[in-house]
């Protein structure tokens, strides 16, 4: 049966995860309020991040960079999809 939530991104229910895919209190919040559509669609936005601008995902710096824009991304209200 696959794990119904109300998607933040969204803004409807959705499908959710089927796991926690980050680690830590993010992660948690990314799993209840993220749907699986929504994920999708920021590791398509991260990809594109991570080549136009030459991310090192192994440099710490990079890693939090990212971070920030995937909450953005995921969290912060939008005017369409």
């Amino acid at each position: 049966m696959k794990r119904k939530i109300y998607c933040h991104f969204f803004k409807k229910k959705m499908n959710g995860l089927k796991f926690q895919n980050y680690p830590g209190s993010l992660g948690k919040k990314i799993y209840k309020n993220i749907s699986k559509k929504a994920w999708k669609k920021w590791i398509q936005k991260q990809t594109i991040l991570i080549n136009e601008k030459k991310f090192n995902m192994l440099n710490p710096i990079d890693q939090k960079i990212i971070k920030k824009h995937m909450k953005k991304f995921l969290f912060q209200k939008k005017k369409s999809h």
